[in-house]
């Protein structure tokens, strides 16, 4: 072979060589984008199928709650006594975005009663987190990007909407069944508050899992005495919520009654916001001022502004006025 075929032939191996290398590059680079795109698709599909299991705790249940110590570290403790109760609730979503879904529960007792009960916000991704400490404190806590990537922080607030515990998850969907958990501090349960003054926290592990029927809420919960030398487990307690579907028959009183009071009380959930936000790192309220309890103080305004037909602007004006003595400072 000549010179001049031997660099034809080297020339026509090196295109060969570059084209070869050119379509491995752009082979690597769809590989690459076929995955993100199967990734993104995943995780958009997933996002969707939290969304719909945070969805489906709204409707309209019969509640069976059951709670029972299990455990002691002391073996001269005395168990308390187990605590059943049942109850009709009504839970509707009253906020429903992209990554924030608010439910707000109702009771509704006999034809004639209905009683403003807990509420839920489920936020996706939320960095923003206040965790109890003790004492009706909160301490507002950043979390980072990853703590919470691809998951959601259930928040839950009182019957007049001052915060109670926060924690956050992921949920999973594995063979079809929907469920979450997490685990944070929480003040004292209110079946327990009235009675007890011997531990200050209770630890909750909470679990949320969709059913046929409607859901379950379970719990393994650790009651603790937080001192400044740190803190002491008295006992450890199952609880076990139920919930049911039952006819939305039942509920026609209670959706009257919120149909009046849910603009009010979007103004109350408005004022706590803004509160917390201005707050320092550090939040604490009173339950109770000059012998009134703080939900006696904002149900009476709620039923004062249906009366006299306040506008926004005004409820504000009387929550913030109202909500002033019991916050501390």
């Amino acid at each position: 072979m000549g010179e001049k075929e031997k660099k034809e032939k080297s020339r026509s191996c090196g295109s060969v060589n570059l084209n070869l290398k050119y379509k491995m590059k752009i082979l690597n680079l769809l590989t690459v984008l076929i995955v993100l795109i199967t990734v993104n698709v995943h995780a958009q599909d997933k996002f969707e199928q939290d969304r719909k299991a945070i969805k489906s705790l709204a409707g309209f249940y019969k509640v069976n709650f059951n709670y029972a110590e299990v455990t002691a570290p002391n073996p001269e403790y005395q168990f308390s006594k187990p605590y059943r109760s049942h109850g009709n609730e009504w839970a509707e979503i009253i906020v429903d975005e992209p990554k924030r879904i608010v439910i707000q529960h109702m009771l509704a007792i006999n034809d004639s009663t209905v009683i403003k009960h807990w509420r839920q916000d489920w936020t996706y991704e939320d960095t923003d987190i206040m965790l109890y400490t003790q004492d009706n404190s909160w301490k507002k806590t950043a979390l980072t990007p990853a703590q919470v990537k691809g998951k959601w922080t259930q928040k839950v607030y009182q019957v007049d909407d001052s915060p109670r515990y926060q924690g956050y998850g992921a949920w999973s969907h594995v063979g079809g069944h929907d469920a979450w958990q997490s685990e944070t501090d929480s003040p004292l349960p209110r079946r327990e508050s009235t009675v007890r003054n011997d531990y200050n926290v209770l630890n909750r592990g909470s679990r949320i899992y969709i059913t046929k029927e409607g859901w379950m809420f379970e719990q393994d919960n650790k009651k603790v005495l937080r001192t400044p030398k740190g803190d002491q487990l008295l006992a450890v307690e199952k609880g076990y919520e139920e919930f049911t579907k039952i006819d939305p028959k039942k509920f026609e009183y209670a959706q009257k009654w919120w149909d009046t009071q849910k603009t009010y009380w979007a103004d109350v959930r408005e004022v706590w916001t803004d509160l917390t936000k201005a707050s320092p790192t550090d939040f604490k309220v009173k339950t109770k001022v000059n012998d009134k309890l703080l939900y006696e103080a904002l149900f009476a305004l709620g039923d004062q502004s249906i009366t006299d037909k306040w506008t926004s602007v005004q409820n504000k004006e009387k929550i913030k006025a109202a909500l002033q003595p019991y916050l501390a400072k």
